[in-house]
């Protein structure tokens, strides 16, 4: 199953606007095409979000990511929660 670190760096006072947003819109959606959120938190000194998201089924990790970017759903978020986002990493993370 592949799991992805994904570090977010939230624009300076507005991490916990992007916190609810994340929570009420980007992680049903998530759900909703089949990812597994594993967790998330916050980093208030860096004004960080790290999440974990990870998928198991017969998709392809980097289809299934285009075809939620690209959903009507998320296409017409109001605002856009991606407005308060900084920067972005995005880790493949293997257990140990």
């Amino acid at each position: 199953m592949p799991v992805q670190l994904r570090i977010y760096t939230i624009k300076r006072g507005c991490l916990k606007e992007w916190v609810s947003e994340w929570e009420t819109k980007i992680k049903p959606l998530r759900e909703k095409f089949g990812f597994e959120i594993s967790g998330a938190w916050t980093l208030a000194e860096t004004n960080q979000f790290v999440w974990i998201l990870k998928y198991d089924g017969p998709e392809n990790w980097d289809k299934l990511d285009k075809d939620f970017h690209q959903s009507e759903e998320r296409q017409s978020m109001t605002p856009d929660p991606g407005r308060n986002i900084a920067g972005i990493e995005h880790y493949f993370i293997d257990p140990v």
